[in-house]
């Protein structure tokens, strides 16, 4: 998996202002500029929220992704739980679940 290209893109679409004018036109062009495999470059172009919060892309840089999607906040939390459910727990980066999604956390 290549988190460093996934999260750069995330980056580079929230800070850049020319990425970001050139991935409203050109999506696919923008992504390809990235080393990303099929999984990744397809949650980008789909978008699909939840499996990108899957692969480990940083929930600061995701919400802003999903923000320039117009996805609003509820929407972006509901799509991560789903992401969870469809394809299991995050991957990895900082999200990355230590135990089983069904074990009880203890508190």
């Amino acid at each position: 998996m290549t988190l460093y290209a996934l999260s750069k893109l995330m980056f580079d679409l929230n800070r850049d202002d020319a990425v970001k004018g050139q991935f409203a036109q050109d999506r696919e062009a923008i992504v390809a500029r990235y080393a990303l495999t099929e999984e990744e470059r397809g949650a980008v172009l789909k978008p699909d929220i939840g499996l990108l919060y899957v692969l480990g892309v940083n929930g600061q840089l995701l919400m802003h992704y999903a923000g320039l999607l117009g996805i609003e906040w509820s929407d972006y939390l509901q799509r991560m739980r789903d992401g969870v459910k469809m394809h299991g727990p995050v991957r990895a980066g900082i999200y990355a679940l230590t135990s089983s999604p069904d074990e009880k956390v203890a508190g």
